[in-house]
């Protein structure tokens, strides 16, 4: 569709499903999306509750399957490089072990808790083992990507994570550090 054509409600599916801009960048967009994604885990952790952390999960698959098949409509394209919500959404299910590790009852510490040392270390290890299975799509997550109607862009996403989760559990539990 002609970008001039384009009503308002779908510039905002197309905004929002770029990752507010971050999609838009010229050289690595889902970089740039993971990143907006740690916005996203700064969010779920202002209630200081991991079921509230696990429900934007859950909730954020399901609008970025939503969001992600209108926007893929939108531009006429699979899975298109822009489209990086399925990024965004997908994070903090990479991030998710250090949440529960350093979960007290029902409570999470906030965000400001991961950017101190020795907990920093697990972000950017999240980063970047979301990062390295996105990019490189291993062990069956390149089959998702041909599922219909934005359950494909945002699945392997989602795969990836978890992938990224299991080492990063793996790690925590290895160093003894969460």
């Amino acid at each position: 569709m002609d970008p001039g054509k384009r009503n308002p409600g779908d510039r905002f599916i197309l905004f929002t499903a770029q990752g507010f801009g971050s999609g838009l960048a010229p050289v690595a967009p889902g970089t740039f999306g993971t990143l907006v994604g740690f916005f996203w885990i700064y969010l779920l952790l202002l209630a200081q509750c991991k079921w509230i952390y696990v429900a934007g999960i859950v909730g954020g698959f399901f609008l970025a399957v939503w969001i992600g098949g209108r926007g893929e409509k939108i531009l006429n394209l699979k899975d298109p490089g822009s489209i990086v919500l399925d990024e965004i959404v997908a994070m903090p299910l990479a991030f998710l072990p250090p949440v529960f590790l350093n979960a007290h009852g029902a409570g999470t510490p906030p965000f400001s808790h991961y950017l101190s040392y020795p907990h920093f270390w697990a972000l950017v290890l999240s980063f970047l083992l979301f990062r390295l299975f996105d990019i490189t799509k291993p062990l069956g997550i390149d089959r998702l990507q041909d599922l219909r109607g934005g359950w494909g862009l945002v699945l392997d996403d989602f795969l990836a994570a978890f992938y990224a989760a299991l080492l990063l559990l793996a790690a925590l539990l290895l160093i003894g550090r969460n």
